[in-house]
């Protein structure tokens, strides 16, 4: 079973937050940057699965301010492997995160195939929860969203997930893999892990990185 969860980093409201000089967007420079809550979900549904099933555990993001503290967290919770997409421009899209995302997987050998790709459903700038979706138009791949449990059948081929909906509902659907599916929430709270075991991460493991596509084309 191999799993690929894509991070994306967004900004910290609880800090003070400042206007561009346009009148309309937040002033990049002044924001601190955090991890999407919803994504660490995605890596968390990663890792419990991994811890069932066997496999590796792939982490793939876009580069951006804090995203290395991010990576090296990632592994000390238990990712196998850590990517930072490299020479990434400010202020994307969500359309245009999920072209870069979509194209680097496509074309990187190193990171498919993969049986599932995981990530967040809603984030603070994607409200609309677009990234998953896209991704998963691009790739040609079946999605599903507001997802809050995964079971891989025992042949590999198929997983059972649970989605909710408004009242608490919740559905329950076949998926044929590969697939990717937008998490709403772990099975379990992330885990915690201390600062000196991300220390000992940064200390013993790297970062490896993938170039953004030069030109965004659709895969």
């Amino acid at each position: 079973m191999n799993i690929l969860v894509l991070l994306r980093m967004v900004p910290d409201v609880v800090e003070e937050l400042e206007i561009a000089a346009d009148g309309k967007s937040l002033a990049l420079e002044s924001l601190r940057m955090i991890l999407s809550e919803s994504d660490g979900h995605a890596l968390e549904e990663a890792l419990l699965l991994k811890e069932r099933c066997g496999g590796e555990v792939t982490v793939l993001a876009l580069d951006s301010p804090e995203i290395d503290d991010v990576l090296f967290t990632s592994l000390a919770k238990g990712a196998d492997r850590v990517v930072k997409i490299t020479g990434v421009e400010t202020g994307l899209t969500s359309r245009g995160a999920a072209l870069i995302l979509s194209q680097v997987i496509a074309t990187a050998e190193s990171l498919m195939p993969a049986d599932l790709i995981l990530t967040g459903t809603q984030a603070i700038d994607n409200l609309d929860g677009l990234v998953g979706p896209l991704v998963a138009h691009f790739l040609r791949l079946p999605f599903v969203a507001i997802v809050v449990q995964v079971t891989v059948e025992a042949s590999g081929g198929t997983a059972t997930v649970v989605k909710e909906y408004r009242g608490g509902v919740r559905g329950e659907f076949e998926v044929r893999l590969p697939a990717v599916l937008g998490i709403q929430s772990a099975e379990k709270p992330p885990r915690y892990v201390p600062v000196a075991k991300v220390r000992a991460a940064a200390k013993s493991r790297r970062i490896e990185s993938l170039p953004a596509p030069s030109q965004l084309e659709r895969p």
